[in-house]
């Protein structure tokens, strides 16, 4: 693959405002996730600024731990049009370490109510020594970011937020 990402795009009919409110509930990211992947969230505060921290519980089989943990960094936050985050991990020192990839959230306006959503993972800055560790970029299938984008439909419908 030439290019270092990858995304989907879907028209919700809900306004931004709602979607966006369900991206920035980290509680929410376990029933978004396409994979089965995050497990649940260790840090329940809403994303409110770039720079916020927070941390998942992870499951993979094929991760040396099977389940581990990651740490997000928001590097994107401009309510209700973009949220984005850095996935990394904590190393034994508490150091943070990311691995230069990031998920981004786009939300355009598609009428009163309605809203374009497109998803974007991109591991463009992931640096040489993780991407000779073998790790395939990306580390899912094709259906993963349609499905993420279906789960988060599905959350931020009106009846789902009662």
């Amino acid at each position: 693959m030439d290019q270092e990402n990858v995304s989907a795009t879907r028209t919700f009919t809900v306004p931004a405002a709602r979607v966006f409110a369900v991206l920035a509930d980290p509680t929410t990211h376990a029933a978004i996730d396409g994979t089965g992947w995050v497990r649940e969230t260790l840090d329940r505060e809403p994303l409110t600024e770039a720079g916020q921290i927070f941390r998942m519980a992870m499951y993979h089989a094929r991760h040396p731990d099977g389940d581990y943990r990651t740490v997000n960094k928001v590097q994107v936050f401009d309510p209700p049009r973009a949220i984005g985050w850095l996935t990394g991990r904590e190393k034994d020192d508490g150091d943070l370490e990311f691995g230069g990839w990031i998920w981004r959230y786009d939300l355009a306006p598609a009428g009163p109510s309605e809203t374009e959503v497109t998803l974007t993972y991109d591991w463009s800055a992931v640096p040489q020594f993780i991407r000779e560790r073998g790790i395939r970029f990306p580390p899912f299938g094709p259906g993963h970011l349609t499905d993420s984008l279906d789960h988060l439909a599905e959350l931020a419908a009106p009846a789902s937020r009662a």
